[in-house]
Protein backbone atom coordinates (compact mmCIF):
# COMPACT_ATOMS: atom_id res chain seq x y z
CA UNK A 1 0.00 0.00 0.00
CA UNK A 2 1.18 3.51 -0.85
CA UNK A 3 0.05 6.44 0.99
CA UNK A 4 -0.48 9.76 -0.77
CA UNK A 5 3.16 12.18 0.76
CA UNK A 6 2.45 15.74 0.93
CA UNK A 7 6.08 18.20 1.32
CA UNK A 8 6.99 21.51 2.63
CA UNK A 9 3.96 24.34 2.01
CA UNK A 10 1.56 21.89 0.99
CA UNK A 11 2.06 19.62 3.83
CA UNK A 12 1.63 22.90 6.12
CA UNK A 13 -1.49 23.80 3.74
CA UNK A 14 -3.18 20.20 2.85
CA UNK A 15 -3.03 18.66 6.28
CA UNK A 16 -5.23 20.86 8.33
CA UNK A 17 -7.91 20.66 5.98
CA UNK A 18 -7.81 16.98 5.68
CA UNK A 19 -8.32 17.09 9.60
CA UNK A 20 -11.94 18.68 9.03
CA UNK A 21 -13.32 16.91 6.32
CA UNK A 22 -16.82 16.35 5.91
CA UNK A 23 -17.76 12.84 7.46
CA UNK A 24 -18.68 11.35 4.33
CA UNK A 25 -14.82 11.83 3.21
CA UNK A 26 -13.27 10.44 6.51
CA UNK A 27 -12.49 7.45 8.37
CA UNK A 28 -12.15 6.39 12.04
CA UNK A 29 -8.71 6.65 12.58
CA UNK A 30 -8.32 6.24 16.94
CA UNK A 31 -11.21 6.94 19.98
CA UNK A 32 -10.19 9.48 22.20
CA UNK A 33 -11.11 8.15 25.75
CA UNK A 34 -9.72 8.33 29.35
CA UNK A 35 -9.73 4.01 29.57
CA UNK A 36 -6.70 2.14 29.50
CA UNK A 37 -8.24 0.13 26.27
CA UNK A 38 -6.78 -0.36 22.89
CA UNK A 39 -9.14 -1.33 19.97
CA UNK A 40 -8.17 -4.74 18.75
CA UNK A 41 -8.80 -5.59 15.00
CA UNK A 42 -8.80 -8.52 12.85
CA UNK A 43 -8.70 -8.51 9.04
CA UNK A 44 -8.96 -11.41 6.27
CA UNK A 45 -10.97 -13.75 8.07
CA UNK A 46 -12.65 -15.66 8.90
CA UNK A 47 -10.39 -18.73 8.63
CA UNK A 48 -10.77 -22.26 10.57
CA UNK A 49 -7.95 -23.38 12.82
CA UNK A 50 -7.52 -19.20 13.11
CA UNK A 51 -10.43 -16.98 13.88
CA UNK A 52 -11.47 -20.12 16.03
CA UNK A 53 -8.57 -20.30 18.44
CA UNK A 54 -8.42 -16.70 18.57
CA UNK A 55 -11.85 -16.01 19.47
CA UNK A 56 -11.39 -18.88 22.52
CA UNK A 57 -8.32 -17.40 23.76
CA UNK A 58 -10.00 -13.81 23.83
CA UNK A 59 -12.69 -14.99 25.72
CA UNK A 60 -10.99 -16.93 28.07
CA UNK A 61 -8.80 -13.36 29.22
CA UNK A 62 -11.69 -11.61 29.11
CA UNK A 63 -10.82 -9.24 25.93
CA UNK A 64 -13.08 -8.56 22.82
CA UNK A 65 -12.42 -7.75 19.22
CA UNK A 66 -13.89 -5.91 15.57
CA UNK A 67 -12.68 -9.04 12.88
CA UNK A 68 -12.97 -6.87 9.75
CA UNK A 69 -14.57 -10.07 7.45
CA UNK A 70 -14.23 -11.27 3.65
CA UNK A 71 -17.33 -11.90 2.23
CA UNK A 72 -15.26 -14.79 -0.06
CA UNK A 73 -14.24 -16.07 3.79
CA UNK A 74 -17.40 -15.33 5.61
CA UNK A 75 -19.80 -17.24 2.96
CA UNK A 76 -17.07 -20.43 3.41
CA UNK A 77 -16.94 -19.93 7.05
CA UNK A 78 -20.84 -19.58 8.12
CA UNK A 79 -20.14 -21.15 11.36
CA UNK A 80 -17.56 -19.23 12.45
CA UNK A 81 -19.30 -15.94 12.22
CA UNK A 82 -21.78 -16.91 14.39
CA UNK A 83 -19.13 -18.28 16.47
CA UNK A 84 -17.41 -14.70 16.56
CA UNK A 85 -20.93 -12.85 17.61
CA UNK A 86 -22.02 -15.86 20.09
CA UNK A 87 -18.77 -15.38 21.90
CA UNK A 88 -19.29 -11.52 22.07
CA UNK A 89 -17.12 -10.20 19.21
CA UNK A 90 -17.76 -7.45 17.06
CA UNK A 91 -19.08 -8.48 12.84
CA UNK A 92 -17.24 -5.59 10.32
CA UNK A 93 -17.00 -5.91 6.34
CA UNK A 94 -13.82 -5.92 5.40
CA UNK A 95 -14.88 -6.14 1.56
CA UNK A 96 -16.79 -8.50 -0.49
CA UNK A 97 -13.32 -9.87 -1.71
CA UNK A 98 -9.44 -8.27 -1.01
CA UNK A 99 -9.25 -6.13 -4.61
CA UNK A 100 -8.15 -2.69 -3.92
CA UNK A 101 -11.21 -0.67 -4.48
CA UNK A 102 -9.36 2.79 -5.53
CA UNK A 103 -9.86 0.31 -8.84
CA UNK A 104 -13.14 0.54 -9.61
CA UNK A 105 -15.49 2.96 -10.09
CA UNK A 106 -18.17 4.88 -7.89
CA UNK A 107 -20.91 3.04 -8.74
CA UNK A 108 -18.86 -0.70 -8.55
CA UNK A 109 -17.89 0.38 -4.53
CA UNK A 110 -21.11 1.60 -3.92
CA UNK A 111 -22.75 -1.46 -5.20
CA UNK A 112 -20.50 -4.72 -3.72
CA UNK A 113 -20.05 -3.09 -0.65
CA UNK A 114 -23.57 -2.41 0.13
CA UNK A 115 -24.38 -6.19 -1.09
CA UNK A 116 -21.60 -7.63 1.35
CA UNK A 117 -22.93 -5.74 4.02
CA UNK A 118 -26.39 -6.72 3.41
CA UNK A 119 -25.03 -10.47 3.10
CA UNK A 120 -22.63 -10.11 6.02
CA UNK A 121 -25.97 -9.07 8.49
CA UNK A 122 -27.72 -11.99 7.43
CA UNK A 123 -24.88 -14.12 8.00
CA UNK A 124 -23.97 -12.89 11.71
CA UNK A 125 -27.32 -11.43 13.20
CA UNK A 126 -26.36 -8.29 13.52
CA UNK A 127 -26.08 -5.17 12.53
CA UNK A 128 -22.77 -3.98 10.66
CA UNK A 129 -21.71 -0.87 10.90
CA UNK A 130 -17.90 -0.76 10.13
CA UNK A 131 -15.54 -0.99 6.89
CA UNK A 132 -12.46 -1.37 6.38
CA UNK A 133 -11.00 -1.34 2.80
CA UNK A 134 -8.73 -3.62 1.51
CA UNK A 135 -5.17 -2.77 1.78
CA UNK A 136 -6.20 0.51 3.69
CA UNK A 137 -6.58 2.01 0.17
CA UNK A 138 -9.18 4.18 -0.47
CA UNK A 139 -10.23 7.34 -2.07
CA UNK A 140 -12.46 9.88 -1.83
CA UNK A 141 -14.59 8.61 -4.25
CA UNK A 142 -14.75 5.25 -2.42
CA UNK A 143 -14.93 6.94 0.63
CA UNK A 144 -18.09 8.79 -0.26
CA UNK A 145 -19.43 5.11 -1.87
CA UNK A 146 -18.92 3.47 1.07
CA UNK A 147 -20.64 6.34 3.11
CA UNK A 148 -23.67 6.21 1.13
CA UNK A 149 -23.58 2.12 1.77
CA UNK A 150 -24.14 2.76 4.89
CA UNK A 151 -20.97 1.96 6.71
CA UNK A 152 -18.00 3.93 8.24
CA UNK A 153 -14.26 3.23 7.21
CA UNK A 154 -11.58 1.73 10.25
CA UNK A 155 -8.19 2.68 10.04
CA UNK A 156 -5.60 1.63 12.83
CA UNK A 157 -2.69 3.61 14.48
CA UNK A 158 -0.43 0.55 15.47
CA UNK A 159 0.51 -3.35 13.52
CA UNK A 160 1.44 -5.84 14.54
CA UNK A 161 3.46 -6.76 11.19
CA UNK A 162 1.46 -10.41 10.87
CA UNK A 163 1.62 -9.47 7.33
CA UNK A 164 5.63 -9.44 6.82
CA UNK A 165 8.57 -12.08 7.87
CA UNK A 166 9.60 -11.03 11.74
CA UNK A 167 10.00 -12.25 14.81
CA UNK A 168 7.38 -12.81 17.50
CA UNK A 169 9.66 -10.10 19.53
CA UNK A 170 9.31 -7.99 16.81
CA UNK A 171 5.82 -8.44 16.17
CA UNK A 172 5.01 -7.61 19.57
CA UNK A 173 7.48 -4.44 20.11
CA UNK A 174 5.99 -2.78 17.04
CA UNK A 175 2.09 -2.94 18.19
CA UNK A 176 3.54 -1.48 21.07
CA UNK A 177 5.20 1.30 19.92
CA UNK A 178 1.67 2.84 18.37
CA UNK A 179 -0.50 1.33 22.17
CA UNK A 180 -1.45 4.12 23.70
CA UNK A 181 -5.56 4.55 25.01
CA UNK A 182 -8.30 4.57 22.41
CA UNK A 183 -5.09 2.80 19.71
CA UNK A 184 -6.45 0.79 16.90
CA UNK A 185 -4.13 -2.38 16.65
CA UNK A 186 -4.17 -4.22 13.00
CA UNK A 187 -4.33 -7.64 13.44
CA UNK A 188 -4.82 -10.70 10.96
CA UNK A 189 -7.15 -13.78 11.81
CA UNK A 190 -6.16 -14.31 8.17
CA UNK A 191 -4.33 -13.80 4.99
CA UNK A 192 -6.24 -13.08 2.08
CA UNK A 193 -5.24 -15.27 -1.63
CA UNK A 194 -6.05 -15.80 -4.96
CA UNK A 195 -9.33 -17.18 -4.32
CA UNK A 196 -10.54 -14.01 -2.49
CA UNK A 197 -8.71 -11.89 -5.30
CA UNK A 198 -5.29 -10.85 -3.62
CA UNK A 199 -2.28 -11.36 -5.28
CA UNK A 200 0.32 -10.77 -2.31
CA UNK A 201 3.40 -13.08 -1.50
CA UNK A 202 3.18 -15.49 0.32
CA UNK A 203 2.46 -15.47 3.80
CA UNK A 204 4.98 -15.62 6.57
CA UNK A 205 4.42 -19.44 8.83
CA UNK A 206 2.82 -17.83 11.93
CA UNK A 207 1.22 -19.09 14.99
CA UNK A 208 -1.65 -16.11 15.09
CA UNK A 209 -2.80 -17.58 18.53
CA UNK A 210 0.52 -17.65 19.99
CA UNK A 211 0.53 -14.14 18.61
CA UNK A 212 -2.80 -13.01 20.44
CA UNK A 213 -1.67 -14.88 23.51
CA UNK A 214 1.50 -12.53 23.18
CA UNK A 215 -0.13 -9.15 22.53
CA UNK A 216 -3.13 -9.75 25.28
CA UNK A 217 0.34 -10.29 27.74
CA UNK A 218 2.21 -6.88 26.93
CA UNK A 219 -1.07 -5.36 26.86
CA UNK A 220 -1.59 -6.15 29.94
CA UNK A 221 1.94 -5.94 31.58
CA UNK A 222 1.29 -2.26 30.75
CA UNK A 223 -2.48 -1.27 32.37
CA UNK A 224 -4.37 -1.90 28.96
CA UNK A 225 -7.67 -3.90 28.36
CA UNK A 226 -8.18 -5.07 24.29
CA UNK A 227 -12.07 -3.87 23.71
CA UNK A 228 -13.95 -4.07 20.32
CA UNK A 229 -14.62 -0.84 18.87
CA UNK A 230 -18.29 -0.28 19.54
CA UNK A 231 -17.21 -1.60 23.12
CA UNK A 232 -13.98 1.04 23.40
CA UNK A 233 -16.99 3.96 21.59
CA UNK A 234 -19.38 3.20 24.19
CA UNK A 235 -16.92 4.91 26.96
CA UNK A 236 -15.03 7.20 24.06
CA UNK A 237 -15.77 9.55 20.90
CA UNK A 238 -14.44 8.92 17.24
CA UNK A 239 -11.61 10.90 15.88
CA UNK A 240 -11.84 11.05 12.21
CA UNK A 241 -9.56 12.05 9.47
CA UNK A 242 -9.61 12.39 5.67
CA UNK A 243 -7.15 9.06 5.65
CA UNK A 244 -7.08 8.45 2.06
CA UNK A 245 -3.92 6.19 -0.01
CA UNK A 246 -3.78 4.69 -3.23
Amino acid sequence: MGTVTLRGAARRVVRPLLAHVPPAWSSITQVRTQERQVVLTYDDGPEAGNTDAIIRILSERGASATFFMLMTRATRHRSLVREVVSAGHEVALHGADHRRITSMPYREVLTRTRDARAALEDLSGTPVRFFRPPYGAQSPITRLAVHRAGLVPVMWTATTWDWKEASQEQRVNKAMEGTRPGAILLAHDGYADSSDGAFDPTPPTLDRAGLATALLDALELRGFAARSLSHALGSGTQVRRGAFSR
